[in-house]
């Protein structure tokens, strides 16, 4: 007997049928002789449609109150759930992210877990029925105050639990079959990968791929817990993102590339004219700092000789970017720079890969194929195991497919296939 931890994404219960066919999936795994708990999200676009909803009534809610608003959509899917599992002879108990033990800081909107505390969830799973836990939210340390911890939340939260109850595996069940080399939508070709290290999936997260959130794996990898991505609407196997042994008979080495992440979210600002002396960019980047922007790719020009000043780029979140060039241009006198460019039309493509440290030559053949395809490379930052290039947001998918094939990622046997929209 195995305890298990299954997550369900929107789109995997987005309506009554799909919420029927979920609650099938989980009584299977009950008969066969598992423990289960599960995490569920909101059906479909509710959470969307709450923020609409708020935003017809005032346009700056505040934040406590969309917390406990948002929280409304997880527990219609999770009693639902329940409802659907009981009708089949299997029985169910749903907790709210409160009574799941959820405890988090006091960010409402973007809250971090600080502990988890599933005593009722054990005891559910004890008496013999599969627990049905809201994802995405729990309550303050201090105020029980109801708080949600950001877009991708329920994935945390899946995690949470099942190092919080020593799970054997958390399974993430989304509208794809796992991860792939690539976004399908994009690289219909795109191959699935059958293992990952945490690491390289850390790395692809980051980098803009959705099929998981950051948090997530970042959860995943400092308690061990080995994650399944796989799909609610097959039976296929997915893919088990883990950093143990390999099995027997897989090859001793990682491939070289893991695959090709990409992401149109991101904004880039280039600070012109800035004075080239010591304590200048540490002021540049305190002042973002202190207005809660998180930059991802910086540079910085050599300086020109005749002038002794230089242009600083980083890119950021692009709804990020209104904050940061408000705290940049209020200190603009002391900074001493000359004006600010701000550009939302780039695209991020990153290659990851835990071989290509081991492996020269990857550079070249990525900007190669980018050359060849005739992509223009504006920032390029690399990590040991990523290499990150901005180009042209209405180049991005060209850019993907050209670098997924000319690192021989296609799979030759079937097209992927996403049975949802949303790739979560």
């Amino acid at each position: 007997m195995a305890l298990i931890v299954q997550k369900y994404g929107g789109s995997s219960v987005a309506d009554a049928d799909s919420i029927k066919r979920v609650a099938k999936r989980i009584a299977e795994a009950k008969r066969a002789g598992d423990d289960v708990v599960v995490v569920v999200s909101a059906m479909g676009d509710t959470t969307d449609e709450l923020i609409d909803l708020a935003q017809q009534i005032t346009p700056l809610p505040p934040q406590r109150e969309m917390d406990i608003l948002l929280t409304a959509g997880e527990r219609i899917s999770m009693s639902l759930l329940a409802m659907a599992i009981s009708s089949l002879g299997v029985e169910a108990q749903s907790f709210t992210g409160q009574q799941a033990g959820v405890i988090t800081d006091s960010a409402h909107g973007k809250a971090r877990i600080i502990d988890v505390t599933p005593s009722r969830i054990q005891q559910a799973v004890d008496s013999g029925a599969v627990a049905i836990v809201a994802g995405f939210q729990g309550v303050t340390q201090h105020t029980n105050d109801v708080t949600t911890l950001g877009r991708g939340g329920s994935d945390t939260t899946a995690v949470a639990l099942a190092a919080a109850l020593h799970a054997d595996v958390c399974e993430i069940y989304t509208d794809v079959d796992g991860v792939f080399t690539a976004d399908p939508r994009i690289v219909p070709s795109a191959r699935k990968i059958d293992r990952i290290t945490y690491d390289e999936m850390l790395e692809m997260a980051a980098s803009g791929a959705k099929v998981l959130v950051l948090r997530c794996v970042e959860y995943a990898r400092r308690y061990g817990v080995p994650v399944h991505v796989r799909s609610s609407f097959s039976t296929r196997t997915g893919t088990l993102v883990t950093d143990a042994p390999t099995e027997q008979g897989a090859p001793m080495e990682q491939p070289i590339i893991a695959g090709v992440a990409h992401d149109r979210s991101e904004a880039k600002i280039t600070i012109v004219d800035v004075p080239d002396v010591p304590g200048k960019a540490a002021r540049i980047f305190e002042v973002v700092a202190g207005a809660g922007v998180n930059l991802d790719m910086i540079v910085q020009n050599v300086s020109v000789a005749s002038t002794g000043r230089t242009d600083i780029s980083f890119t950021l979140p692009a709804t990020d970017g209104a904050a940061a060039t408000a705290a940049l241009t209020e200190h603009q006198p002391d900074i001493g720079f000359t004006s600010l460019q701000y550009d939302d039309t780039i695209g991020k493509l990153s290659l990851i890969g835990a071989g290509m440290k081991s492996h020269p030559g990857v550079s070249a053949r990525l900007f190669a194929a980018l050359s060849d395809a005739g992509i223009n490379i504006e920032m390029i930052s690399t990590s040991e195991i990523r290499i990150s290039v901005v180009t042209r947001a209405d180049q991005l998918d060209d850019a993907v497919r050209a670098v997924h094939t000319a690192f021989d990622l296609d799979s030759a046997d079937e097209q992927a296939v996403v049975y949802g929209g949303t790739g979560r």
